[in-house]
């Protein structure tokens, strides 16, 4: 007893700080996120009306919807690009489905399943062929954004009837439906990480792929659905953000990809599998759409958001590898 107390009288500020990093994935990015708003206010204090706040809530819901599958990806130790490209296809099929006079119910689903398709054919290479997932998505990438051109042969499409806009201007207590349906994907895939076999075998995955098989698990069909849900979220974000423009357009999600794989791992997913969560992921998304959001306040060109980004993730990056050295030390230490 007495020796323990001694312990942790020991314990020195940065031992203490370390061990609340550890414990609290999450702790970074909100500390992150409230010296920032903080920062970014004294600045500019209009970042802080009502006005632009309620701006970034709904601009960011895209991003919070297709974040989870990226997360999902991120922590089997896999990556998907292609999502921007997806979200775009999304749009495009939904916007052309209404143009062929088909009921928005029936566009939005076709929308949707353009984005299971796509997502199956990336599981189903991954897995059956082993090529590496950068490669197959990367490839992915560059082909569903040139479907979507050949389809609209450049032009948007529009104007969308006004059933689908009313889906994103509908509204609940005030709060637009992209963000209600934000939370609610939020919701669901932190109960089934949580609190699902497939959630488990997802971190198993990440964290040994060998020996999560040895264990049992169905590591191909894990592999294979975390794909697949990774571009049907894509796909339902693109119906979103066509309903918002009243457009559908082949050059919408340019560059997504790099804003939710940023917010993830900005959120404390690793970028090598295993550690992360829906919460941390979503919070590091509401951070990338600040920074851009508080960017473009300060009149900062879109080139140097580009640079500040690219930063970041590096950063993030280097932070996730001195966090898995700090828990490889710690427990190397409890097995002495």
């Amino acid at each position: 007893m007495a020796k323990n107390s001694l312990s942790e009288k020991k314990e020195n500020p940065l031992a203490i700080v370390s061990r609340i990093f550890l414990q609290k994935q999450e702790s970074s990015i909100i500390l992150a996120l409230i010296f920032y708003i903080i920062f970014v206010t004294c600045i500019n204090p209009t970042f802080a009306s009502k006005e632009n706040i309620f701006n970034v809530l709904h601009s960011s819901g895209f991003a919070l919807i297709s974040i989870a599958g990226t997360t999902l990806t991120l922590l089997t130790g896999g990556l998907d690009l292609s999502v921007g490209s997806v979200l775009a296809l999304g749009g495009v099929v939904t916007g052309l489905s209404c143009k062929m006079g088909l009921p928005v119910p029936i566009a939005i689903i076709l929308g949707v399943l353009s984005g299971v398709l796509v997502g199956a054919v990336n599981g189903f290479i991954i897995v059956k062929a082993n090529i590496p997932p950068l490669i197959v998505t990367l490839g992915m990438q560059y082909a569903a954004r040139g479907l979507v051109s050949v389809l609209t042969q450049g032009v948007p499409i529009y104007p969308l009837p006004k059933e689908l806009m009313n889906i994103e201007k509908t509204s609940l207590f005030g709060i637009p439906m992209i963000v209600i349906a934000s939370i609610a994907v939020a919701i669901l895939f932190h109960v089934i990480l949580t609190h699902t076999g497939f959630g488990r075998s997802v971190y198993a995955l990440g964290g040994n792929e060998e020996a999560a098989r040895i264990s049992g698990i169905n590591t191909k069909k894990t592999k294979f659905l975390v794909y697949v849900i990774s571009s049907t979220l894509a796909a339902l974000a693109g119906v979103f953000m066509a309903a918002r423009l009243g457009s559908a357009e082949a050059a919408a999600g340019t560059g997504y990809e790099m804003t939710v794989i940023c917010g993830a791992i900005i959120g404390g997913t690793s970028a090598l599998g295993g550690m992360g969560t829906i919460f941390g992921a979503v919070l590091g998304g509401l951070f990338m759409e600040i920074l851009t959001n508080s960017l473009t306040l300060m009149r900062i060109s879109v080139y140097w958001q580009q640079l500040v980004v690219g930063a970041i993730l590096i950063l993030a990056v280097m932070l996730d590898q001195y966090k898995r050295k700090l828990i490889l030390k710690n427990s190397i230490k409890s097995t002495k």
